[in-house]
């Protein structure tokens, strides 16, 4: 069985919890519905897992259309999941949303929102200078990035301004409020990486 599927970022809202009385901000999610491209065995790659795809589309190149040519459709998303009983999984498969259950816990991976060139304060949580007695320009400065004569260069990793975002995050531990089989939409409480209409990675935790 696989545990995991491709999915899209629709929106975020709030829905309302009846038992407790309160308000729960949620994100949708359209996740699937994705098909089986490929099923990987441990005598021919070493490893077992289920490559699935997701989203069709008729502009593909000859690499990839050849690649999935036994599934019998083009994806324009692929990403391989680790599946429990590799015998029960075929290729040309069809999997949907009624994979999870409400009060699931999951982990969504995704690309994160792009912030640009961003500054330490921004980017690493720095303090800033001092705001006054005589400080000028100074609010936002790094401070020092190294000492002069010894090593008298920069450190690799050093924590400077730089491009922030657009990196692949994982947010763990969140928890699946509602299940819609017949529209493939899922409802995960909390905020998950990424704009709307990002592809995401929604793999349940076990």
């Amino acid at each position: 069985m696989i545990h995991g599927l491709i999915g899209k970022k629709i929106k975020m809202t709030t829905t309302f919890d009846s038992d407790k009385g309160t308000a729960v901000p949620v994100t949708v999610i359209k996740a699937g519905p994705c098909k089986v491209i490929q099923v990987k065995t441990v005598s021919k790659d070493g490893y077992e897992s289920a490559q699935i795809g997701f989203e069709e589309t008729k502009r593909l190149n000859k690499p990839l259309t050849g690649h999935q040519k036994r599934s019998e459709t083009n994806f324009k998303y692929l990403k391989e999941f680790a599946v429990e009983d590799i015998d029960s999984i075929e290729v040309g498969q069809s999997l949907d949303c009624g994979i999870f259950e409400v009060g699931d816990k999951v982990s969504v991976t995704g690309i994160s929102k792009g912030k640009g060139f961003a500054g330490t304060v921004k980017r690493h949580n720095f303090a800033g200078g001092p705001k006054t007695h005589g400080q000028s320009d100074r609010h936002r400065a790094p401070g020092s990035i190294g000492a002069g004569s010894s090593p008298g260069r920069v450190w690799k990793g050093t924590k400077m301004s730089g491009h922030m975002g657009s990196e692949r995050v994982t947010q763990k531990g969140l928890k699946i409020v509602r299940v819609d089989v017949k529209e493939n939409i899922l409802e995960i409480k909390g905020s998950i990486p990424g704009s709307v209409s990002t592809t995401l990675m929604i793999e349940k935790e076990l």
